[in-house]
């Protein structure tokens, strides 16, 4: 398996409140949010629960997802709490664990996991957000839905209540597959179709990761942008 890892604190923000786990067979990528740095807090605070916790575990990988996303949850609240300086913080988590002949990915927000084959993208993920609905209604097309005044409003985030319901996706995977793993730093200004483009067209996925970054950059570069891009070996 190769792997292509990138975080960037992008063009609008002073700190980066990205977080991110590249740890075979274990992935993931966090978003925070919150005011006095309690993002970055979050985003940190999740990655490192999840690492925690899925050591070593034997367990079917969608118990564990979904028992590891809860505990990050709940660490994130908890903290919240007890200290005042971060109350309201929240992150997103999109945690992933690649098998043989299949992924599993757990998610909560609008970080999102994507599946490239044959130059073909497809998103795994669908948004905790409410511009996700209104897409997914019909009432607005993708591009619409990157100049949306609510595109940054989600309907669901670690942190925000002491219990969190987590969505599952399960894919069967094929030698030579590339996944991808992202913050909304990158698909807020990069469409889908554009993603499936760059991560064909470089061979490497070190150099996938850092075209992405410095496309999203170009455009902008709005939010904190963090890509995780792995390749399952060839036959």
């Amino acid at each position: 398996m190769r792997i292509g890892v990138m975080t960037d604190i992008g063009k609008a923000r002073r700190t980066n409140e990205d977080a991110f786990l590249a740890e075979p067979p274990w992935f993931a990528v966090a978003d925070g949010m919150g005011g006095h740095a309690a993002g970055d807090v979050a985003s940190r605070l999740a990655i490192e629960a999840v690492r925690s916790f899925v050591a070593g575990r034997e367990d079917p990988a969608e118990t564990v997802i979904v028992e590891a996303i809860r505990k990050a949850n709940g660490m994130i609240w908890r903290r919240s709490q007890e200290n005042r300086w971060l109350d309201g913080m929240g992150t997103t988590l999109t945690l992933m664990k690649v098998e043989s002949g299949r992924c599993v990915i757990g998610h909560v927000g609008d970080s999102r996991g994507y599946l490239v084959r044959d130059g073909a993208v497809r998103r795994l993920t669908t948004d905790h957000s409410v511009v996700e609905e209104l897409v997914r209604t019909g009432t607005l097309s993708e591009r619409e839905a990157l100049e949306h005044p609510q595109r940054n409003l989600l309907t669901r985030a670690l942190g925000a209540n002491p219990d969190v319901q987590v969505d599952l996706v399960t894919e069967p995977l094929m030698a030579g597959d590339r996944l991808l793993l992202c913050t909304d730093g990158l698909t807020a200004v990069v469409l889908d179709h554009e993603l499936g483009e760059i991560l064909t067209e470089e061979a490497e996925p070190e150099k996938a990761a850092a075209r992405l970054v410095q496309i999203a950059n170009a455009r902008g570069g709005p939010d904190n942008i963090t890509v995780v891009v792995l390749e399952l070996p060839q036959p």
